[in-house]
């Protein structure tokens, strides 16, 4: 069964490392955006198993993108981890109060991406 992932990050070079990455796995399938209010209506449209959400981002951040997608009955159920350099312990357990599965530490090792997105996946 195939896995559906949407990335967001508003830095082409990322989203196009992290998708590379996660194709490595036949079971994932990945779509990206390249901003917040860019993923709202995707995430509502192609409903993703698990999204990868930047939080450093222009215009909409990823705590913002996050809530507006809990907000919305299409995308409320849908798991999010976010992807972050802000890995502090503080930080990670804010991400987690507002509701994610998860953090990745930006700059993540492209071979080891999609073994961590399974793992989320699992839970």
């Amino acid at each position: 069964m195939t896995s559906r992932i949407l990335y967001v990050d508003d830095e082409e070079d990322i989203r196009e490392v992290a998708s590379m990455s996660l194709e490595l796995d036949p079971g994932l399938e990945v779509r990206t955006c390249s901003s917040g209010i860019e993923a709202i209506p995707a995430a509502a449209e192609w409903q993703p198993d698990l999204i990868l959400l930047d939080v450093m981002m222009p215009n909409m951040d990823g705590p913002t993108t996050f809530s507006k997608l809990k907000a919305q009955a299409e995308t409320a159920d849908i798991p999010v981890v976010f992807i972050t350099a802000r890995t502090q312990a503080q930080e990670v357990e804010a991400f987690k109060a507002l509701g994610a599965k998860g953090v990745i530490a930006k700059p993540f090792d492209p071979m080891s991406l999609a073994g961590k997105v399974r793992e989320y996946l699992a839970q």
